[in-house]
């Protein structure tokens, strides 16, 4: 797959980079993505929930009337959860939502991403961003020069660039990740996947950093 090297400008700088078609290319599997986004989106979930039994709730322990003979039901102490401010059955505990997924299961659901977006003509390649100084400015005016301004988008870099991510950090749908960090969800999730030419050139290169 054969792709025009833009500037900031968005306009072709007569370069071309060759991302294989291993990677941006093979049939998606759906299933896998599936699994990938499913196993993310749990991760992000703190999973902190929490209610009080009766053996943690206030209350006194004393049982309320004896057991027979008032020709009512049989009860224990207050903190039965049957009265109100009495404890929880069977209510949620603190643990974890994530689970584990092959490595070669993640592989093959970020380059079944990866293949998507190729699909959809949604990568574009743009030459490597120098940022100064931190100006959210700067970058809008480069989406808008590329007219992805009011598209969600990543943009992918091989090495951190504080300059670069400060200034994506404040506009809504601009996201910037790492190579080595980008996974299938971010993938799925934005509109177009902006990969500066080093980063292009890793992949070309078949050295794709694993997440």
């Amino acid at each position: 797959m054969q792709l025009e090297i833009l500037n900031i400008k968005g306009e072709k700088t007569g370069k071309t980079v060759e991302l294989p078609e291993d990677i941006f290319g093979i049939e998606p599997n759906d299933h896998v993505i599936y699994l990938a986004v499913k196993q993310y989106l749990a991760a992000q979930r703190q999973g902190t929930h929490k209610v009080k039994t009766r053996s943690e709730v206030h209350g006194s322990s004393r049982k309320l009337h004896k057991q027979k003979g008032t020709g009512g039901s049989r009860k224990g102490n207050i903190r039965n959860p049957l009265y109100k401010g009495g404890g929880t059955i069977f209510g949620p505990k603190p643990h974890g939502y994530d689970f584990k997924l092959n490595r070669k299961v993640k592989d093959l659901a970020k380059i079944s991403a990866l293949s998507y977006k190729a699909k959809d003509n949604a990568i574009l390649v743009i030459e490597d961003v120098t940022i100064d100084t931190p100006k959210t400015k700067q970058v809008v005016n480069i989406m808008q020069a590329l007219q992805i301004a009011n598209k969600k988008a990543i943009i992918v870099t091989p090495d951190y660039d504080d300059n670069l991510f400060l200034s994506t950090r404040n506009i809504p749908n601009i996201a910037t990740t790492l190579l080595a960090d980008i996974n299938t969800y971010e993938i799925m999730n934005a509109d177009v996947l902006v990969l500066t030419e080093q980063a292009a050139k890793i992949f070309a290169d078949n050295e794709v950093a694993e997440a």
